[in-house]
């Protein structure tokens, strides 16, 4: 079978990976406690007809745990208590305590109260000093027992078996070959071992766990998968597990040592045997010899050619001198045999020469032989695990060494010392991360030491520099945290300093944003300037002016307090040696340029006061002037409206003949322009007026573009009145109308003008008409205001209304009684002009005349000169306009 090589034994030696560390249940290795002392449990239980589901709850009462230690020990307990209180529960368990005591075993830690309550920790503790009581603690192999007895026996059932080391109760059984080596030495039926490959953990696994409780009655305790997903399985579940092969398999047969083995010897018999007659030697002499050989070696390699010489020895210098011991006894007793037969007394050999001293010898070299053999085998173990442990030491110092490397240094740097404070809360959470780093790392030095202990207690060769190079280690490690705890002091100091400038900064910020722009609006108004129209604008804005000069004080305080601000600011900067690494990070404002503003505004204040006084005397000033204005203008515009009253009345009223009017308006017209220097009076109070830049007067209603507008009203109307009137005397001579029908005319038209405007309109005219008993239809009356209304301006004046009543009354009108109206007119000329005819007619009838009249072309003509005499024929039916 190629998979049992009896000199598999020890190439697969390897080192134990790692110590068992007290106290701390891994969460992986819980799950497999729970499961695998559980089903251990369950193994005795079944055997009083119960089981337990859930390990920690189902103990709680003491009854099934009392049961349980009934079952393992084969004794009797004290009458448990059935209540349901918990005195009755603590009660319970107490008494499966005391009887864990009475076999000699000291519960540390493990208390009733825990396992009543549940507490998981401790109850799988306690399952575990059963295990270790009634399960493990009585297993005895070649002197060795419990523990160590159970590894020694594992590793003496699978040292023929390939790929198989057990160092431990842990990774060694990972891979779950030494499992089915277990099983397959004692019953090969079971396990086809050569099928089995080291690659496959969980069907190795499986295989060992499913044969076990098939055909061995060991319950499945263990999961292959939670073995093979854990870096390191629960020692304890492993050595229950492995603990029940053992009472499985110790029943059926002894514990001994493999027929294939070689035989145990000891390299002292080399020395002590010398000659063929070397079988004497005493055991005590022997025995010295071996105690002699027994120096430990500090090296791997010297204690491996020992083992090598020893070797040697059994090989080629033993077996001669098994020879010669065989053929001493045939010589003895050849010679007995001989001296028997020649009736010779038997050879008596002298004192230390019986054959029975040289079996007896060679008893005590063969025992010298298997000591010094052990002995070799265990300083090799021994030193293995130094060199093993050696190795790991430098591993994880030099991983940690690595890791520190530039830790102090970074520790011991004042970055902080110019930090903002987002920097600072960022240095603070890598320096917390750090920290949880270093405290990580505890347990890396923690190992190194306990390494370095250990080496120190198994006498390693260069344990002194172990030593150094730990004390090193642990030196660097408390500057660690000494450096640590210094920085986060600094960097917790420095976020508090910084935390209260930045409340200071976000203070300063928050009134200095409002009172700076409280200065620039202040500067803003102190510069503006104003524009005013009156006395109270003025009064307004210096009342407005005080009130904010009263606001002064208040505001110096509140600069005062600002400034007072920045100053803890610095006071702060300067007791504490804090290093700002800039400016105020809410606001751009500085003290200067508040101080600065502050100062402009002060200088602002007193210029606007001298810039309203001023303003207010300009204003006094251009009073004076409204009023002086308004008292003129207040008799100038009511006397012109008087005048055109007046006047419209004359034009009107008939008083008299039209030489009289004409002379009375002609009066009214020489008063009128005697009135002319009141006007210019007015002009230059008005220019006064507007050089000051005054555009608007309470004191008057009237501005000097009314007055204006009503003298030259007042001037055009007298003019046109005195015009008209002289027309109508024109008009009166050239018809030959008397005073009597004129003055009939003047009453209808006053009596038809109804709106007093001295015209007609069209509705006016037609009831004029009808009164003096004209009778026409639309058409007659269209073509008679065609006549009195040539320009179509929807009203008939007084002139045009004579012309057509004189047209009307005459009894023929001929057109040389025309032309000569129309030579007096032209001054006697053959030819009348434009402004001749707009200076004598209306401008009604001037503007008809001016359309329908020829330009004159005799040798006398000037520029614009009109044929009167061709439009006077044309007007009388004598020819076509």
């Amino acid at each position: 079978m190629d998979h049992y090589d009896p000199q598999q034994t020890n190439d697969y030696m390897q080192p134990e990976e790692d110590w068992d560390r007290d106290l701390l249940l891994d969460p992986a290795w819980e799950k497999q406690q729970r499961k695998t002392f559980t089903a251990w449990c369950n193994s005795h239980l079944r055997k009083a007809g119960t089981q337990i589901e859930n390990i920690e709850e189902d103990f709680r009462d003491g009854l099934k745990l009392m049961l349980l230690l009934e079952v393992i020990s084969g004794e009797r307990l004290a009458k448990p208590e059935r209540g349901k209180m918990r005195v009755h529960k603590i009660s319970n368990v107490n008494k499966a305590l005391d009887f864990i005591a009475s076999k000699g075993v000291k519960l540390v830690s493990i208390g009733a109260e825990e396992i009543v309550d549940g507490n998981v920790k401790m109850t799988l503790g306690m399952i575990w000093t059963i295990i270790l009581r009634f399960a493990i603690q009585d297993i005895s192999v070649e002197e060795t027992s419990a523990k160590e007895g159970l590894l020694l026996w594992c590793q003496r059932k699978t040292a023929p078996y390939k790929n198989v080391n057990i160092q431990n109760f842990h990774i060694s059984w990972k891979d779950g070959l030494g499992f089915c080596a277990l099983i397959h030495r004692h019953r090969p039926e079971l396990i086809d071992y050569g099928k089995l490959r080291k690659d496959d953990p969980l069907t190795n696994l499986n295989t060992a766990f499913d044969v076990a409780e098939k055909y061995l009655d060991i319950p499945k305790m263990l999961d292959a998968e939670d073995i093979v997903g854990t870096a390191r399985p629960d020692e304890k579940a492993i050595m229950t597990y492995v603990s029940s092969f053992y009472h499985a398999f110790s029943g059926a047969q002894k514990v001994s040592q493999d027929p294939k083995l070689p035989p145990q010897s000891t390299p002292g018999a080399v020395a002590n045997v010398q000659t063929f007659f070397s079988f004497s030697l005493s055991s005590l002499a022997t025995g010295i010899f071996i105690i002699m050989l027994l120096v430990e070696l500090n090296t791997m390699q010297a204690m491996q050619q020992k083992l090598e010489d020893f070797r040697d020895y059994r090989r080629l210098h033993k077996p001669p001198k098994v020879q010669e011991k065989c053929q001493l006894e045939i010589n003895f007793n050849t010679l007995q045999t001989k001296l028997r037969l020649s009736n010779r007394p038997a050879f008596m050999p002298s004192e230390g020469k019986m054959v029975s001293d040289i079996n007896n010898a060679w008893g005590g070299l063969e025992q010298a032989e298997k000591g010094y053999e052990e002995w070799l085998l265990n300083e090799i173990r021994r030193l293995e695990r130094l060199d093993h442990l050696a190795e790991k030491f430098r591993q994880k110092a030099s991983i940690h060494e690595s890791w520190t490397d530039g830790k102090e240094a970074m520790l011991q740097q004042k970055d902080y010392e110019t930090a903002t404070l987002s920097e600072i809360k960022a240095l603070l959470k890598k320096h917390e991360a750090f920290e949880s780093d270093l405290a990580a790392h505890q347990d890396r030095v923690e190992q190194i030491a306990a390494i370095a202990q250990e080496l120190n207690e198994l006498d390693y060769y260069d344990s002194p520099s172990v030593n150094a190079r730990c004390q090193k280690i642990c030196d660097q490690w408390d500057n660690l945290g000494a450096l640590t705890q210094k920085r986060r002091e600094a960097l917790e100091r420095t976020e508090k300093l910084l935390e209260t400038i930045d409340q200071l900064y976000l203070e300063y910020a928050k009134r200095a944003a409002p009172f700076n722009n409280w200065m620039e609006g202040a500067m803003e108004d102190l510069q503006d300037t104003f524009i005013v129209h009156t006395i109270e604008e003025i009064q307004g804005l210096t009342t407005a002016h005080e009130q904010f000069k009263a606001t002064l004080p208040d505001a110096d305080k509140e600069r005062q307090a600002i400034l007072g601000i920045h100053n803890e600011v610095s006071k702060i900067v300067q007791t504490y040696h804090v290093n700002m690494a800039g400016t105020n990070p809410y606001t751009t404002i500085t003290p200067h340029e508040i101080n600065g503003k502050w100062e402009h505004v002060r200088q602002l204040v007193p210029r606007r006061d001298q810039a309203l006084m001023e303003e207010h005397a300009r204003q006094q000033q251009n009073e004076r002037l409204r009023k002086q204005f308004g008292a003129q203008a207040n008799v100038i515009g009511p006397w012109i409206q008087t005048k055109m009253e007046e006047i419209g009345r004359i034009s009107i009223e008939m008083h008299g003949t039209l030489e009289d009017q004409l002379n009375h308006l002609r009066q009214y017209e020489k008063s009128i322009v005697n009135y002319k220097p009141k006007i210019d009076q007015l002009e230059g109070d008005h220019q006064q007026i507007q050089e000051a830049l005054i555009f608007d007067n309470k004191h008057t209603n009237y501005t000097m573009e009314h007055i204006r507008v009503g003298w030259e009203q007042l001037l055009t109307t007298i003019a046109r009145t005195i015009n008209e009137v002289e027309n109508q005397i024109l008009t009166r001579d050239a018809k030959g109308i008397s005073q009597e029908q004129m003055n009939e005319f003047r009453a209808s038209f006053n009596h038809f003008d109804r709106k007093k405007t001295g015209m007609m309109d069209c509705e006016d005219f037609r009831a004029c008409l009808i009164s003096m008993g004209y009778n026409m239809g639309e058409a007659e009356f269209a073509r008679i205001m065609s006549i009195v209304d040539p320009n179509r301006l929807g009203v008939v004046t007084f002139q045009a209304f004579i012309d057509f009543m004189s047209r009307e009354t005459a009894d023929t009108d001929t057109a040389d009684q025309v032309m000569a109206s129309f030579k007096i007119l032209a001054g006697d000329k053959n030819y009348i002009t434009v402004d001749e005819l707009r200076r004598e007619l209306p401008p009604d009838q001037a503007e008809y005349c001016i359309a329908r009249m020829a330009p004159y072309n005799g040798r006398d003509a000037v520029p614009g000169a009109l044929d009167y005499m061709s439009f006077s024929t044309a007007l009388y039916g004598e020819s076509d306009l």
